[in-house]
């Protein structure tokens, strides 16, 4: 069966949720553990999940730090982190408040079993933490690189929570959704057909129509110009009134909204979740390494669109595959590329991937709500992995000017 996306006329549809949102929150605080524990020490071990309902948060998984007593120290800094991150999303409701929530924690120092096959050894290179897949994505849709469907729900949402968080909008509440359903013609992005946003509301009296109200201006403006028209739907609030929400409304969990922290449907997922893992963890480690040589593949025009899929085993460094796909836009052979990268152009190892992004370092809260990819590089690091300072590398191995 042809696949949706090598079709030149069809509409498209992604969606995104807030910060707010109950298992964007448990991403949130899963991560601001993980960026503790960096700044405490760069090679720290991490996989944090969490669980959020009403009037409760649970935190559970492995922790690890070279100094013991620093790391009883560090984990009874968790609740207080938890409550931090609650606050910033901006949580004071009756039944779910940063300051009155019950936070259980249940960290504990990672299994000696996994640290022996991650670990570097005599003779033995860091190797990665689990065995997986991971993919990459890039195409000219928008010049972040990234399918516009996805990336427009994301800004809607960004644009919003800025409105909320700033006070010109005290009608808004954290928990919210978005889905943006696109029309290609030639390939290309032209209308947009339905709107699709939920959000949460402070008062039982507001209509659908008065969230409209609020919201429409927002959506208009970080939508490009022309793509709204007359014909496009729109669904606000279609249930009506939204004041219950967050983790009161329904519960949460790290690691659930895999494809809106991606590539919005556009692209193969490998199943492995991101938020609240160190960069030891290929799932997250890897992911953002196949993006990276992505990006870079498509800002050297190389070719319009470019998938990279990674494959690693426990306790190997280096990848056992490296699989590329143009869909039909490439300027040079997929074959020749893999034979590139197999040969060393990036160090694709843990290791390698960790000091050619800058990862051991408190990053990652940020990345948790609005997508970990399409995003600039910040001057600290953070979305290092936009950088596109490998299109001359790459141009160099294809001979191009």
């Amino acid at each position: 069966m042809e696949h949706p996306m090598s079709r030149q006329d069809y509409v498209f549809t992604s969606e995104s949720v807030s910060e707010g949102h109950p298992d964007k929150l448990c991403d949130r605080i899963s991560d601001a553990v993980l960026d503790a524990f960096l700044t405490e020490e760069p090679q720290a071990r991490v996989a944090c999940e969490t669980f959020a309902t009403t009037g409760r948060v649970v935190i559970g998984g492995e922790i690890g730090l070279s100094d013991k007593d620093r790391l009883h120290e560090m984990r009874a800094r968790v609740p207080d982190i938890a409550r931090d991150a609650i606050r910033d999303i901006g949580y004071e409701q009756d039944k779910f408040h940063w300051r009155t929530v019950e936070v259980s924690n249940y960290l504990h120092e990672q299994s000696a079993h996994i640290a022996q096959g991650v670990d570097a050894a005599e003779g033995k290179d860091e190797g990665a933490g689990d065995q997986g897949i991971m993919f990459g994505y890039a195409t000219r849709e928008t010049p972040e690189l990234m399918p516009a469907p996805i990336h427009y729900a994301h800004a809607v949402l960004r644009r919003l929570a800025e409105a909320r968080k700033s006070g010109a909008e005290p009608d808004l509440r954290p928990d919210a959704k978005s889905q943006i359903s696109l029309r290609y013609a030639g390939g290309k992005p032209v209308e947009v057909t339905t709107i699709v946003l939920s959000h949460q509301h402070a008062h039982d009296h507001q209509t659908s129509a008065d969230i409209r109200a609020i919201v429409e201006p927002y959506v208009r403006e970080v939508l490009p110009d022309g793509w709204i028209t007359p014909a496009t739907t729109w669904w606000v609030n279609p249930t009506g009134t939204f004041v219950i929400g967050g983790p009161d409304g329904d519960a949460g969990l790290t690691g659930r909204k895999i494809i809106v922290d991606t590539y919005g449907g556009s692209a193969p997922h490998g199943g492995g979740a991101f938020s609240g893992k160190d960069p030891t963890k290929v799932d997250r480690s890897a992911a953002y390494a196949a993006r990276y040589l992505a990006r870079n593949v498509v800002a050297a025009g190389l070719a319009d669109r470019c998938t990279i899929q990674l494959s690693y085993a426990i306790g190997v460094s280096q990848p056992l595959s490296i699989y590329a796909d143009f869909h039909g836009t490439g300027r040079v052979d997929e074959a020749a590329l893999e034979r590139v990268l197999e040969g060393g152009i990036v160090d694709l190892s843990p290791r390698g991937i960790r000091t050619r992004l800058g990862l051991n370092r408190p990053i990652f809260a940020r990345t948790a709500a609005y997508g970990h990819f399409g995003r600039a590089p910040d001057a600290d690091g953070g979305f290092s992995w936009e950088r596109a300072d490998l299109v001359d590398d790459l141009r160099r191995a294809f001979g191009a000017a």
